[in-house]
C-alpha cells in the first residue's frame, strides 16, 4: 500500500496513515502495532477517521472539512457540560439555554450549520449514539421538535478527541446525517491516569457548580487495555427575574401567600449527575482484536415553570379571565341540581377577603382551587435522566481485507414528574405532587464494514469499502400515576384534566412503537494523479414503516501546489422521523401574546391532529453542495468552505392551532374526550422546505512570543436560512422568521493561547452577531425582537505546582457582558428580565478554580 505525503505530492502530511490504520486506536481503523508518545500526541492534533473510509488522513488533506478538538482544549473553559465546550470551539455549533422549556430544560438541544440537532449524526469510537428520549418541545425554533442524541453525558475526562465532519454524509453513514457527523473519540490509555476537581459560580453568587471526574488505564496483560472514566456534577439554580407584576398587585392587595418572586427564569437545579465511560481492547492474535465500550449516566434535574395567577387562570382559578372564580359543585358532580353561588372577582381587591368566597368557602357543598393555593402557584418541573450503552466487536484482517464486526445497544429514558401542582378536575381531592409518567429511547444496531485496497486499470492504492447495518429504534411512552392524568368528576365543570403544566401520560398514551431498518453502502476514493484525490459513495437503506432511500456523494481534493489545495463535494440525503415524532403525547404551556395557553400535542395521525391537518410522516431529503480551500504553510493553517444545503419537506411541530368552539361537536364525534378543554393543538409535519447556506473559516498560526510558546485560533461561522416554501395553516409568520434569524448570521471565536516552562494560558475572544430574540417561544410582536450583537470574553489560566499537579482559574464572560434585556412593555411583565432565547449565557459572568492531577 502506497501512502502519499506532502514529500511526494505536496499534500500535507500523512506520515501516521500507516500507523492509525494498522492500530486501531479508533474505532474503524484495521490491526495494530504499537505508537510512539509523540505519534500519539500527533494523532490527536491532526489525523481524523471521520468522513473516510480510507486509511486516517490529516485534517488538510481531507476533501470535506473536519475539525479535531483535543480533550486539553475542550477543558480550557469553565462549564463541564459538553455542549457548552463545543459551542466555544467549532464554528457552526450553537446551542442555548432552556429555562422554562418543558422536557428540553433537561436535554438541551444544538444545531450545527443552522440545522436541527437531529440532523447530525453523533458516534462514539466509529458507532452510531443512540438519540435521546427527550423531544425538544420548546427547542428555541430551529430545534423544535428535534430529537437528537445528548452528549452532554460524554464526559471530557473519557475523551481523547472530538471530531467534527462540518459536511452531508448521509450516503456514508445514513440518516441524521444531514448536517454534519460528530465522533467522539474515547481514550485507550493503558496506563496513567488524571484526577479534577472544579468549583464555579456565576457572579450573581448562585449557580455553584462542583464537578469531580477522573480517568484511569489499566493494562490487560500485554496484549489489551481497560480505560474508565467516571464524572461526578451538582449544580445549583439560578434565578435572573424580578416580581411579575400581577403577583405584586396580589400583594399589594393584602395576598399574604404570594411568594417572591413568584416565577422564576433561570437554570434548573442539577443533581447527582454522573457518568461513567469504559472503553477497551484486546489483541487475541496478530490480526485481530476485541474491544468493547459502554456508558452509564443518571442525572435529576428541578426546573420552573410558569406562575399560575389565583384570580384569573384559565380552567383552573377561573373560566371567564377572572370576572369570577371558577368554583365547584360537588352535588351537580354527583348528578344533583347546581348550588353554588357565583363568586366575583375584585379589579383592585383579593378575593379572599370578600365575602362572596368566606361563604363558598363554608358550604362544604363548593369549592376553589384558591383553598389549595390561595397564593396561586408556580410548578415544578422535575425530570430523572438515564442514559446507557454497550458495543462490542472484533476487528482485524484476512488476506487483503480489513474487517470490523459489531454490535450494539443504548437506551435513554426521561421520567417526569410535577411538584406544586394539582389535578384541578379532582377538586380538593387532588394531590400536588405527580409522577407523570416516561419516555424511553432504545436502539440496537449491527454492524459489518468491510475494506481493502485494490487496483483498477491503471489506478493504484484504491480504497474499496462496503458494508452492512440492520438497526432496530423504538420509542415507549410509560404511563404516569393515575392522579397525574385522570378526568376527575369536575372535568364537566370546566376545570382541567390531569396533573396542570404537564399532563401525564395515561393509557390511552402508553405503549411501545418501533421500526428497524438495513443499510446497504459501498464507496471508493483514490488518487486518480498524485495531487487529485476523488471519492465516491453510495449507500441504500430500507425503513419497515415508510420504505427505501438511495443516497450518494462525490468529493474530490486537487492540491494546486505545495502549500495550497480546493476541496468540493456534493451529496443528496435524507433524515428518517424519528419514533418518536411520529407517536410523542404530551401538554405544554406556551406564551402567546403574552397569555398563557395549554397546547396539547398529538401524533400526527390522533383523531385531534388529523382533523386539523396531521399526516402521517415522510423522510425530509435534503440536497448539499460544498466548497472549499486549505493552506498550510509551516505554522500556518487555514481552511475556508462554503456550504450550500436544501432540505424538502423538514419535519417540525407545526404551529398551536386554537381549537374552536364551533369544532367540538366534530372533535368529540371522532373520539376526541373533553374538546372545550383543548385551547390548542400541535402536531408533527412535513411543513416546510428551507435552503441553508453559510461560511466557515478555520485558521491557527503557531509561533513564539514573550518568550514562550504561542498558538492564535480563529474561527469563523456565517449563517442563512431561508424558508422557501411553507404551509401557512401549520407554519405561521412569527415561527418562519425564527428559522431564518433565530440563531446569530454571524459567530467568532478568537482565541490566544500561551505557555511557558509552568504557566499556560487561554484567552478567547467570541462574537455573536444579530439575532431574532424571542421571549420564550412567542413570535408575537409583544414577545420578539431582533437582539444587538455581543461580545463575550473567556480566560484561563494554569500553572503546574509540580509534576503532574496543576492549578487552574478562570472565567466565562469575564467582563460579564449582560444579555440582551426584554423590551419596554415585555420586560418583567412575566418576571423575565431577559431573552433566553440569546446564543450565550444570559446568567452573566462564571468564574471558577480547578485542580488537575495527572499520574
Amino acid at each position: 500500500m502506497t501512502i502519499y505525503s506532502k514529500r511526494t505530492f505536496g499534500l500535507s502530511s500523512l506520515s501516521l496513515a500507516v500507523s492509525l490504520a494498522l492500530t486501531g486506536s479508533m474505532a474503524s481503523t484495521g490491526v495494530f502495532a504499537e505508537e510512539t508518545e509523540a505519534a500519539k500526541a500527533e494523532s490527536i492534533e491532526k489525523i481524523a477517521v471521520i468522513g473516510t473510509r480510507a486509511a486516517p488522513r490529516s485534517i488538510g488533506d481531507s476533501p470535506v472539512p473536519v475539525d479535531i478538538i483535543s480533550s486539553d482544549d475542550l477543558k480550557k473553559n469553565g462549564s463541564t457540560d459538553m455542549i457548552d465546550m463545543l459551542v466555544t470551539s467549532i464554528p457552526s455549533f450553537n446551542s442555548r439555554a432552556q429555562p422554562i422549556s418543558d422536557a428540553a430544560t433537561l436535554v438541551r438541544p444544538v444545531n450545527l450549520r443552522g440545522l436541527p440537532s437531529d440532523s447530525t449524526l453523533v458516534l462514539v469510537n466509529g458507532k452510531r449514539r443512540h438519540r435521546a428520549a427527550v423531544i425538544a418541545f420548546q427547542g428555541g425554533g430551529i430545534n423544535d421538535g428535534a430529537q437528537g442524541p445528548d452528549i452532554s453525558v460524554i464526559p471530557n475526562a473519557a475523551l481523547k478527541q472530538v471530531e467534527v465532519l462540518r459536511d452531508g454524509a448521509a450516503a456514508q453513514y445514513g440518516s441524521d446525517a444531514i448536517a454534519g457527523v460528530m465522533n467522539f473519540v474515547l481514550k485507550d490509555d493503558a496506563d496513567g491516569g488524571s484526577l479534577t476537581v472544579s468549583q464555579g459560580e456565576y457572579y450573581e453568587g448562585d449557580g455553584a457548580t462542583t464537578t469531580i471526574d477522573g480517568n484511569l488505564g489499566l493494562a490487560v496483560t500485554d496484549h489489551g487495555f481497560i480505560n474508565m472514566s467516571l464524572q461526578y456534577k451538582n449544580a445549583d439554580a439560578t434565578s435572573r427575574s424580578v416580581q411579575r407584576p400581577d403577583a405584586k398587585a396580589l400583594i399589594d392587595v393584602g395576598n399574604s401567600f404570594v411568594k417572591d418572586p413568584a416565577q422564576v427564569w433561570g437554570n434548573p437545579e442539577i443533581n447527582d449527575d454522573y457518568s461513567i465511560f469504559v472503553n477497551s481492547g484486546f489483541d487475541i492474535s496478530e490480526k485481530a482484536r476485541l474491544y468493547a465500550f459502554g456508558n452509564y449516566a443518571s442525572r435529576d434535574a428541578v426546573g420552573g415553570f410558569y406562575y399560575r395567577n389565583p384570580h384569573n387562570r384559565g380552567n383552573v382559578y377561573s373560566v371567564d379571565g377572572g370576572k369570577t372564580l371558577l368554583v365547584g359543585d360537588v352535588g351537580l358532580a354527583n348528578g344533583g341540581p347546581a348550588t353554588c353561588a357565583t363568586v366575583p372577582v375584585p379589579v383592585d381587591g383579593n378575593v379572599l377577603d370578600t365575602d362572596a368566597y368566606k361563604a363558598m368557602v363554608a358550604d362544604p357543598n363548593c369549592f376553589s382551587m384558591n383553598q389549595i393555593f390561595p397564593g396561586g402557584y408556580t410548578p415544578s418541573f422535575t425530570g430523572t435522566i438515564e442514559d446507557m450503552s454497550f458495543f462490542g466487536g472484533v476487528k482485524g484482517d484476512i488476506g487483503v481485507w480489513n474487517y470490523d464486526l459489531s454490535a450494539g445497544t443504548g437506551g435513554n429514558k426521561a421520567s417526569f414528574g410535577l411538584k406544586n401542582s394539582l389535578n384541578p378536575s379532582m377538586g380538593l381531592d387532588t394531590p400536588t405532587d405527580f409522577d407523570t409518567g416516561a419516555y424511553d429511547q432504545k436502539e440496537s444496531t449491527i454492524n459489518l464494514d468491510l475494506s481493502r485496497m485494490m487496483t483498477l486499470g491503471g489506478i493504484e492504492d484504491i480504497s474499496f469499502a462496503s458494508g452492512f447495518e440492520w438497526r432496530n429504534e423504538s420509542f415507549e411512552i410509560i404511563q404516569g400515576d393515575e392522579a397525574s392524568w385522570i378526568a376527575g368528576p369536575y372535568a364537566s365543570q370546566g376545570f382541567s384534566i390531569g396533573s396542570h403544566g404537564f399532563k401525564g401520560f395515561g393509557p390511552e398514551s402508553a405503549g411501545k412503537n418501533s421500526r428497524h431498518n438495513i443499510g446497504i453502502y459501498t464507496d471508493l476514493e483514490a488518487y486518480l494523479t498524485s495531487h487529485w484525490l476523488l471519492g465516491a459513495a453510495l449507500r441504500y437503506e430500507d425503513f419497515s414503516t415508510f420504505g427505501d432511500t438511495l443516497n450518494y456523494k462525490l468529493s474530490t481534493q486537487y492540491a494546486a501546489t505545495e502549500e495550497l489545495s480546493f476541496r468540493a463535494s456534493h451529496s443528496t440525503g435524507f433524515r428518517a422521523p424519528t419514533v418518536g415524532q411520529e407517536n410523542v403525547v404530551n401538554t405544554q404551556t406556551s406564551i402567546v401574546n403574552g397569555n398563557l395557553i395549554q397546547t396539547f400535542i398529538a401524533p400526527p395521525t390522533d383523531p385531534l391532529s388529523a382533523f386539523y391537518g396531521g399526516e402521517v410522516l415522510k423522510p425530509e431529503e435534503s440536497v448539499s453542495y460544498a466548497l472549499g480551500a486549505v493552506y498550510e504553510y509551516e505554522n500556518f493553517f487555514l481552511t475556508l468552505d462554503y456550504y450550500n444545503i436544501e432540505v424538502e419537506g423538514r419535519i417540525a411541530q407545526s404551529s398551536k392551532i386554537e381549537v374552536e368552539a364551533a369544532d367540538y361537536d366534530a372533535l368529540r364525534a371522532a373520539g376526541v374526550e373533553f374538546p372545550e378543554l383543548i385551547q390548542g393543538v400541535t402536531y408533527y409535519t412535513n411543513d416546510f422546505d428551507t435552503t441553508t447556506q453559510g461560511i466557515d473559516i478555520v485558521g491557527s498560526y503557531d509561533t513564539e512570543l514573550l518568550s514562550g510558546n504561542t498558538k492564535f485560533s480563529l474561527a469563523y461561522g456565517w449563517t442563512d436560512t431561508s424558508v422557501d416554501k411553507f404551509d401557512p395553516e401549520t407554519t405561521d409568520a412569527g415561527k418562519v422568521r425564527r428559522l431564518e434569524d433565530g440563531i446569530p448570521a454571524h459567530r467568532a471565536t478568537l482565541t490566544w493561547a500561551q505557555s511557558w516552562d509552568q504557566l499556560s494560558m487561554s484567552l478567547r475572544g467570541n462574537y455573536f452577531g444579530e439575532y431574532y430574540a424571542t421571549h420564550a417561544d412567542d413570535t408575537s410582536e409583544w414577545g420578539s425582537e431582533m437582539a444587538d450583537a455581543a461580545i463575550t470574553v473567556d480566560l484561563d489560566v494554569s500553572y503546574a505546582l509540580f509534576d503532574g499537579l496543576t492549578v487552574s482559574v478562570g472565567a466565562n464572560n469575564l467582563f460579564d457582558q449582560e444579555a440582551q434585556k426584554l423590551k419596554n412593555g415585555t420586560l418583567g411583565e412575566l418576571g423575565a428580565i431577559y431573552y433566553e432565547s440569546g446564543p450565550f449565557d444570559y446568567n452573566g459572568g462564571f468564574y471558577y478554580g480547578r485542580v488537575n492531577y495527572r499520574f
